[in-house]
């Protein structure tokens, strides 16, 4: 019953704020454009150092799973080994899910730039990207990948009624060290409370967090 009531709560939130929703996407698509103009030059230099410590892809490609459960490409900066997935698989089951935490700082298969990039945040520069082609927002819950969001019981479900986001208040709340369960909490916590005003303070709240390499590995 208490999903139920949620999950109502936030179909009527998310309802009643559709302008809002329009105006996010107009800021989304706007800001990650001047961002991504910006940062070209420095992007351009991140790709060259990737291409120049070990073989691959500069451009990383994985699904990833989006608003209302619809699978997307995610881009990201290579950061790791070239074929890294097939080294490595996610060994998790409905038991442990609520209490997964995503960390990677002994990963072997992080390459010496990769780990810079990935403590810096800036392997998530080409998600502006997405954010252009419309999968992805600015400030949302994390993308999930396909087999954490298979194992999804019904209030982790509830993320998935927004788009993922780049940032998020999850994100900044811990990054990488905090459980599954109490990022669904900050990601509903958003959804309910979700204004342009809110992925300003967000955002500004990433870039601190960042420079001060909060729960990054």
């Amino acid at each position: 019953m208490q999903f139920e009531v949620m999950r109502v709560k936030i179909i009527e939130r998310l309802e009643s704020r559709k302008l809002d929703l329009s105006i996010k996407r107009l800021f989304d698509f706007f800001a990650s454009l001047i961002l991504f103009i910006i940062l070209l030059p420095v992007m351009i230099v991140i790709s060259i150092l990737i291409k120049a410590e070990s073989e691959g892809p500069v451009i990383f490609r994985q699904k990833r799973i989006g608003y209302m459960g619809r699978p997307f490409t995610i881009f990201k900066f290579r950061t790791m080994v070239n074929n890294a997935e097939n080294l490595f698989r996610l060994n998790v089951d409905k038991e442990n899910l609520g209490s997964l935490v995503f960390q990677d700082k002994d990963d072997p298969r992080i390459t010496k730039i990769g780990g810079f990039l990935r403590r810096t945040s800036l392997d998530e520069l080409p998600q502006l990207v997405n954010v252009l082609i419309g999968n992805m927002t600015l400030v949302g819950p994390r993308p999930e990948i396909p087999a954490v969001a298979d194992l999804y019981n019904d209030k982790q479900k509830l993320r998935l009624y927004i788009k993922p986001g780049v940032t998020g208040l999850a994100q900044v709340s811990g990054r990488g060290e905090i459980e599954l369960d109490k990022t669904i909490e900050f990601d509903l916590e958003y959804i309910m409370n979700f204004s342009i005003w809110l992925d300003v303070e967000i955002l500004f709240r990433t870039i601190r967090t960042v420079f001060k390499k909060e729960g990054a590995y």
